[in-house]
C-alpha cells in the first residue's frame, strides 16, 4: 500500500486550480456538493450488484478501472475541502477512531 503524502495531494490539487483559476469555486458549499456527487457516481457502480458480485467488482478491468477513478473523485474533493477548511484529514480520522474505540468497546471489554 502506497503511504498517503495528503500535504503533497492537497499541493498539487491546489496547484491543478490554480493553473486553472478554478479557485473562485472552490467554496465549502461548492466541495461538499461535488463530493456528494461523486460519492453517488460511486455508489452507482455497486447500486443493483449482488453482495457477491460487489465484493468481486475489481476483477473486472473496466468496472475496476470506473472504481478506482470515482474513489479518486471522492478523496480528491474531501482533500481539497479540508484544505478549504483548515482540517488535518488524517488527525480528524486518527481523533475519530479513538472516540468510537471509545463509543464502541470490543465485546467482553467493558
Amino acid at each position: 500500500m502506497t503511504e498517503l503524502d495528503v500535504a503533497g495531494l492537497q499541493r498539487r490539487l491546489a496547484e491543478f486550480a490554480a493553473a486553472r483559476n478554478w479557485e473562485q469555486y472552490h467554496t465549502p458549499k461548492n466541495l461538499v456538493a461535488a463530493l456528494s456527487v461523486e460519492a453517488s457516481e460511486l455508489v452507482e457502480i455497486f447500486q443493483w450488484l449482488t453482495p457477491e458480485q460487489s465484493a468481486a467488482v475489481m476483477t473486472d478491468p473496466g468496472t475496476a478501472h470506473r472504481v478506482r477513478d470515482e474513489v479518486a473523485d471522492v478523496l480528491a474533493y474531501l482533500l481539497q475541502l479540508c484544505e478549504v477548511l483548515g482540517i488535518d484529514a488524517l488527525e480528524a480520522l486518527s481523533a475519530k477512531i479513538d472516540r468510537n474505540e471509545e463509543r464502541f468497546p470490543v465485546p467482553g471489554d467493558e
